[in-house]
């Protein structure tokens, strides 16, 4: 009997192998599976082409518009001058408001893109450098909800001036790293970034390494110190309190510094923090429409969040008194069995990406199957294990591509090209 049991297992163990492997070669980091790559032949961009082939403010290029930013506005501090001297800006106005681009809080997005693209140029033309025409636009000479309002967006050429460099200065950009590349006209070339939402949606939402979670025998660990195995409070459908297993990190990083939205409440005093991109549970847990999933930066004062007292089965709905951001080095995306997790007693989702808990937790139901299966298959595996290394999880990593592409595929109009950027 011990046998058979035995020979079960292994072969259940190899059919998850087989089913899995793949995926995380191609996903995971290092090169991958398959051949050697030799360093790729870098294609000039067509006049009018744009890089990702989908509309410029959908989620698999440089995202949505968030509004419009001016001097006056609050948001006016999230942009950061580039005196970068390889750099020329035109500044016709003559404010230094083409020097000014959003940071994105770390790493500055925009700014440091246009950085490495500027000794790209460099290296492909020496004596040649990068001309900015257009940075942030505070005069609104674009069109209604234009990136350039927000500095996510920029119009280059070369110093020189000679067109027929502009279909190589577009791939340069692409390499660069800029979320969106396009040729828009035979004077200069767009680009633009995505915004901290987006950024943070990518890698599915995240926790300070500093957060805690509760264990099955009531002591409090940090998040960045979950182990498989880990058992930690969470919530059912019904706004219950129970245990989960801790399953896996969608996102395990240690050393970037990110900014976190910090949600505060009293009677009783929690402070839960979390990127602006991750869901977190609002409404009244008794109520007969139970809890809903919102991201973190939808959250205003008034709203009710979900708070663990003690050892009570129940969730309080509890008022947010104050709002604000901080900066942390590190960030940690726990999934549980259930999809929840209750941070520094506040209840939130185990997901991002998308406004809906429900749909999440869907998508993530092979990573469950494939966590039962292994803990049915090898019930006393050591707890001490951390389940991946630093990284977003391939699995993330995937369904965020699948989403992006299906997202654009649907919003991506190609007659209004002419009025994207």
């Amino acid at each position: 009997m011990d046998v058979r049991l035995h020979l079960k297992q292994i072969a259940f163990l190899c059919f998850i192998s087989l089913l899995l492997t793949p995926c995380g070669l191609a996903c995971g980091p290092g090169r991958g599976y398959g051949k050697r790559r030799h360093p790729k032949k870098l294609t000039p961009l067509a006049y009018k082409q744009f890089i990702p082939n989908v509309a410029e403010k959908t989620l698999g290029a440089s995202g949505k518009y968030e509004g419009k930013i001016t001097r006056n506005s609050e948001r006016f501090k999230e942009l950061i001058p580039n005196y970068n001297p390889d750099i020329i800006f035109k500044d016709e106005e003559n404010t230094n408001a083409d020097r000014l681009m959003t940071k994105v809080w770390t790493p500055c997005r925009c700014k440091d893109k246009l950085n490495s693209l500027a000794i790209s140029v460099m290296n492909q033309w020496p004596g040649v450098k990068l001309r900015v025409t257009e940075g942030w636009d505070e005069d609104g000479h674009h069109f209604e909800e234009s990136l350039h309002y927000e500095g996510r967006a920029v119009d280059i050429t070369t110093s020189d001036r000679d067109k027929s460099k502009y279909g190589m200065l577009s791939r340069l950009a692409v390499e660069a790293g800029f979320d969106w590349v396009y040729y828009e006209s035979k004077a200069h070339i767009h680009c633009s970034v995505k915004a901290e939402n987006s950024v943070a949606a990518k890698s599915g939402g995240c926790f300070p390494g500093s957060g805690t979670v509760t264990l099955a025998d009531g002591r409090r660990k940090p998040v960045k110190d979950l182990k498989v195995g880990d058992r930690v409070l969470a919530a059912d459908e019904e706004g219950n309190v129970l245990l989960s297993d801790f399953i896996m990190f969608m996102d395990h990083d240690p050393t970037t510094k990110r900014q976190f939205i910090v949600i505060e409440t009293s009677e009783p005093f929690t402070k839960l923090t979390l990127t602006a991109a991750h869901l977190v549970f609002v409404g009244n847990a008794s109520a007969s429409s139970g809890i809903t999933a919102t991201f973190a930066s939808n959250v205003k004062l008034g709203d009710t969040v979900l708070v663990s007292e003690g050892t009570s089965k129940t969730l309080k709905s509890v008022t947010v008194k104050r709002i604000y951001t901080e900066e942390h080095e590190g960030s940690y995306a726990p999934v549980t069995a259930h999809g929840t997790i209750i941070v520094d007693q506040v209840l939130a989702s185990c997901y991002a990406v998308i406004e809906s808990h429900k749909w999440a937790h869907w998508a993530f139901a092979p990573v469950r199957l494939s966590h039962k299966l292994m803990t049915w298959l090898s019930p006393a595996r050591d707890s001490n294990v951390t389940f991946q290394e630093d990284g977003i999880h391939w699995y993330s990593n995937m369904l965020f591509h699948i989403g992006s592409w299906l997202l654009d595929r649907d919003a991506f109009h190609p007659l209004g090209i002419s009025h994207l950027s």
